[in-house]
């Protein structure tokens, strides 16, 4: 059947109450946000002529999301994370602040708390016989170029594995290994010594694995590395660099890949002397430029759920 009840009084009466539009009670906001969402979730019902098995699909399949705990993981997936920087982008043009490190998504893998070292962290804390040693170095400059001093690198990674620490499954890594935070020092400097990561896909049992299945898409990330650069001064920058030559580069399931954003990889020695697991080791350069407050405010701070642990 093909039904059209949408733009009746009786349904656009029930979109009113059932968000409490009219009411003064509740918040305003999630009233306004509420009626648009649940309007234009009829209006597809209408429009698609969704029968009621594939409404309760759908109502089944969001509880299974919610018991995997994999909403910010599909949120990436379909592309959300992603759409939400482009507007940022596109509010960063219309302000005119150009010139810094290009933003990309977070993802829902950070943990908080991990100690903030001067300058230098070694992070690879577990052992991982199929990783070889990474530097990852850089220089922390504001707009005009300049070094800052005490700004705040964070950054976490996947080990060989494509596991993160404290969501390892396997249970075999310790909560901060790959993960670290450093601050720069007058030059603007920072330093992680670590371990090649590689990428990751999703749980193959879980929600958003079953949704991409259904969609024909795959579920799997390029070897990246994710970063917070943080200073009292300048905006937050959220980002996370590719590793170059990655045959996911350009496929990557959560579109977080920016062409800014694949520093060179190069092969040094000298790897003993910084207490690397062996003399040869692979270097990325990877600068970062921040950008100025908005009138004294950080217009970048995005309050989310995130995972926290003490070190």
């Amino acid at each position: 059947m093909s039904i059209k009840v949408f733009a009746t009084q009786e349904v656009q009466d029930l979109l009113t109450a059932a968000a409490n539009l009219n009411s003064d009670s509740g918040d305003k906001r999630a009233r306004q946000i509420t009626h648009r969402l649940l309007s234009d979730l009829f209006k597809a019902i209408d429009d698609l002529d969704m029968t009621p098995d594939e409404i309760w699909t759908g109502v089944n399949y969001f509880n299974k999301l919610g018991r995997d705990g994999e909403a910010a993981l599909l949120a990436a997936g379909l592309g959300l994370e992603k759409y939400l920087d482009i507007r940022m982008d596109a509010a960063d043009r219309q302000a005119r602040l150009d010139g810094g490190t290009p933003r990309t998504i977070e993802g829902p893998l950070y943990v908080a708390g991990a100690p903030v070292r001067d300058s230098v962290s070694k992070i690879d804390l577990d052992p991982d016989n199929e990783a070889g040693p990474l530097v990852i170095r850089g220089t922390v400059t504001g707009p005009d170029g300049e070094p800052v001093a005490g700004a705040v690198v964070e950054c976490w990674h996947a080990n060989s594995k494509g596991f993160y620490s404290h969501f390892d499954p396997t249970g075999t890594q310790s909560d901060f290994n790959l993960r670290g935070a450093v601050k720069t020092g007058t030059d603007g400097t920072y330093e992680f010594r670590t371990l090649m990561p590689v990428g990751y896909g999703c749980p193959p049992h879980g929600a958003t694995q079953q949704l991409l299945d259904a969609l024909g898409r795959h579920g799997n990330r390029p070897a990246h590395v994710h970063f917070f650069v943080t200073s009292d001064q300048h905006r937050k920058l959220t980002t996370q660099i590719n590793i170059a030559g990655d045959p996911l580069m350009w496929d990557d399931f959560a579109y977080a890949t920016r062409e800014e954003l694949i520093p060179h990889v190069v092969e040094k020695t000298g790897g003993e002397a910084l207490g690397l697991k062996t003399d040869a080791y692979k270097e990325i350069v990877f600068d970062v430029r921040l950008t100025p407050r908005v009138e004294g405010k950080d217009n970048q701070l995005v309050n989310r759920l995130r995972a926290s642990a003490a070190a």
